[in-house]
């Protein structure tokens, strides 16, 4: 009786040694996964650096909106297309200073 015991207890342990290393490779591999997608992945830089990241993204939002809503009102009030192309690009060049005069924070 105790032999049959015992040869059960090894045959569970040998089971429970295939699960736990099939475990331990099945862990291995995903850590092999996440170490090569963090290697592979840009990473995102928190800082608030350079020259475009200074302004919030509701900033950003309203200064593309205004201008698109600009060259809407050119497009729709100006008869002329020469004109219209004229204000287009004065609005381009211009858009610039003027965020930097509404936004700037330097102060």
């Amino acid at each position: 009786m105790s032999k049959e015991r015992a040869r059960r207890r090894a045959a569970r342990e040998a089971e429970a040694a295939r699960e736990r290393a099939a475990r331990e490779r099945t862990v291995a591999r995903r850590a092999r996964r996440r170490a090569l997608v963090r290697r592979l992945t840009p990473s995102l830089r928190r800082r608030r650096t350079g020259r475009l990241p200074r302004h919030s993204r509701g900033e950003r939002t309203a200064i593309v909106m205004l201008t698109l809503l600009a060259l809407v009102l050119i497009w729709s009030l100006v008869d002329d297309v020469a004109l219209r192309i004229a204000l287009v690009v004065l609005l381009l060049l211009v858009l610039p200073a003027i965020v930097v005069i509404a936004l700037d924070r330097r102060t």
